[in-house]
């Protein structure tokens, strides 16, 4: 993976983060295959920032990234699910990246052995700002995920299309085997947590009801739902559909994070021809006002997310 990096990174600083990413989640891949076998499944007996109960397998991956991008010069922070408030490395003068992440996406599959995932977003320090300073996505250099599941992918772009990687156990590396990924412009699948469709506005409620009945796009939808948001999208990245989650009565502003879920994902998706808003905006567009800021979202196809947006829109 390195070497590929390098050849599609012009910035091979930037290349070697992603390599160092990749490298804990490698680690991170091995305790989640051989999590029965050890005392890694359960809650850790902490609650996050989040107000989530921390799973041992949540700590074991935050802790895998920041010991891998801790020692890199050009680190200048990193922003965790995981931790209340950001970790500023002030020994670094000349760092120059932020890494923004949610360690293990789904972690409470972990017991009953469903997919989980990593999610990346990094932005650099541009002149005039601070390794605290909050930016709207469209600031992204670079994102990635991986999912964790009968096979381990990573999936990552630095602005210039969309490649994916598989790995292979027996070397421990990263192979490519996707190039220029490209999300379908329509997809048969549609993925929502239909559990909670009563609270859910009119307007998301007529979307899924006309993907549901052909009326919204002209096409039946089928569900498919694991409650992972890095597995959904993987799928939706490479069957086409879309992923949404609406606000609520309970989470009036949407349940997923903007810099570390929203964000990263967004920009994978956008570069593979997708889409993703809030419902009125561009999720790349949002200007965030705290770290853990959430949001409502809909990503995926193009014509999907186009056709939700203008229902949620009032057009």
């Amino acid at each position: 993976m390195p070497q590929t990096l390098a050849t599609h990174i012009q910035d091979q600083d930037l290349a070697t983060l992603l390599s160092a990413i990749a490298t804990a989640c490698v680690q991170i891949e091995s305790r989640i295959r051989t999590a029965g076998l050890s005392d890694i499944l359960g809650s850790f007996g902490h609650t996050n920032i989040q107000g989530e109960q921390q799973q041992k397998l949540d700590v074991f991956a935050n802790d895998c990234i920041i010991a891998a991008l801790k020692p890199l010069a050009t680190v200048a922070a990193i922003v965790s699910e995981e931790d209340d408030e950001p970790i500023v490395f002030t020994d670094k003068p000349g760092a120059k990246y932020i890494a923004i992440f949610d360690p293990l996406d789904g972690s409470s599959n972990i017991d009953v052995n469903v997919n989980v995932g990593t999610i990346v977003s990094i932005q650099q320090i541009e002149a005039g700002e601070t390794a605290t300073t909050l930016k709207a996505g469209n600031k992204q250099v670079a994102a990635l995920y991986v999912v964790y599941g009968p096979s381990t992918i990573l999936v990552y772009t630095a602005g210039s299309g969309v490649h994916g990687f598989t790995l292979d156990p027996d070397t421990t590396s990263f192979v490519l085997n996707w190039e220029e990924m490209k999300m379908p412009p329509q997809g048969p699948y549609y993925s929502a947590n239909e559990a909670n469709i009563a609270d859910f506005p009119p307007a998301y409620q007529q979307a899924l009801a006309g993907l549901r009945d052909g009326t919204l796009l002209g096409a039946k939808y089928s569900s498919r739902y694991i409650g992972s948001l890095v597995a959904d999208f993987h799928r939706t990245l490479l069957k086409g559909g879309v992923f949404l989650y609406p606000p609520t009565a309970k989470a009036p502003n949407g349940k997923l994070r903007l810099l570390y879920e929203a964000n990263p994902l967004a920009m994978i998706a956008e570069q593979a021809s997708g889409a993703a808003t809030n419902g009125t905006q561009r999720i790349l567009d949002i200007a965030p006002t705290e770290p853990h800021q959430r949001t409502t979202f809909i990503i995926g196809s193009r014509h999907e997310v186009e056709a939700i947006t203008k229902l949620a829109a009032g057009k």
